[in-house]
């Protein structure tokens, strides 16, 4: 069942800024959907008490302990969604994009100087879970599972980032960035070949954090099922993976987890969707 946009009370934007708005929404281009095959695939950390503190080490006690998980077969999204797809999902539902937003785009044209091209390309950003779901729900699709998203960034054996195990360079993700008035500093959506994972997704680590659909359950890997784990029934966060612009190494860790309240809007976090084929007839 398709979800209706989110309502709410956002600001009307000038006209100066809409014509703004229609010509990045008018620049979209949605990402094509890569598949990952079903089979298992290795999920979570191996607990370490006595090692010294390295990469290998888990973030915290809700990536462990490991397991070997079964996904059926699914696909998802090769790129996260774009901020012109969003803004094109936005202006379909007679939504307009939020204040946090809206200020966004008006500082970095006018002051900055970036084209609608360049932010046709950037990762939708200041989007709330229930936004998210809603445009995965009215492209036919929807989110990823924490699992499904953890298995398209790291493979089947475990990487500790998308590329391998090697430390994350900038070469291979967006990240570590700082900008004395939070301005983020964004990588297209397609950009960063070099970095993609096992699957062939880009931005697995950094650029944005991603929702997943999955409640943030703290203790869940001690409890969930070994086929296609669905996460927990109800929680006060949803999951967010995979690490920002801003983000430490450690948070690019395939395995390394967080959540967020749903309704948060944040310039660290956007999306990407998944699907689950049809059958395939005998």
């Amino acid at each position: 069942m398709a979800h209706a946009a989110t309502k709410h009370a956002h600001s009307k934007p000038t006209p100066e800024l809409a014509q703004h708005l229609i010509g990045i929404a008018a620049l979209a281009r949605p990402s094509p959907m890569l598949p990952v095959p079903a089979g298992p695939f290795l999920f979570g950390t191996k607990h370490a008490d006595d090692t010294p503190y390295g990469l290998s080490t888990q973030f915290d006690d809700t990536e462990v302990p490991q397991h070997r998980v079964w996904l059926d077969t699914y696909e998802i999204d090769r790129d996260e969604v774009s901020l012109g797809e969003y803004l094109a999902f936005l202006a379909q539902q007679n939504v307009p994009p939020s204040d946090e937003l809206q200020k966004l785009i008006w500082h970095v044209i006018t002051v900055h100087s970036v084209s609608d091209e360049t932010l046709a390309r950037w990762p939708a950003l200041y989007v709330t879970w229930p936004e998210a779901r809603d445009f995965c729900s009215a492209a036919g699709k929807r989110l990823p599972t924490e699992a499904e998203w953890e298995k398209a960034a790291r493979g089947t054996d475990g990487g500790l980032f998308p590329w391998g195990n090697t430390a994350p360079t900038s070469k291979l993700a967006m990240f570590g960035q700082h900008h004395v008035h939070e301005i983020p500093i964004l990588a297209p959506v397609d950009a960063l070949d070099e970095g993609r994972s096992p699957f062939g997704l880009h931005h697995m680590a950094g650029n944005v954090a991603e929702w997943v659909q999955d409640w943030f359950g703290p203790d869940y890997y001690a409890y969930m099922p070994e086929k296609n784990p669905p996460g927990p029934s109800t929680g006060r966060y949803r999951s967010v993976r995979g690490g920002s612009w801003k983000s430490k190494t450690v948070m690019l860790r395939t395995p390394t987890r967080s959540g967020s309240e749903p309704m948060k809007r944040a310039a660290t976090v956007g999306f990407r969707c998944a699907h689950t084929p049809a059958p395939t007839a005998p």
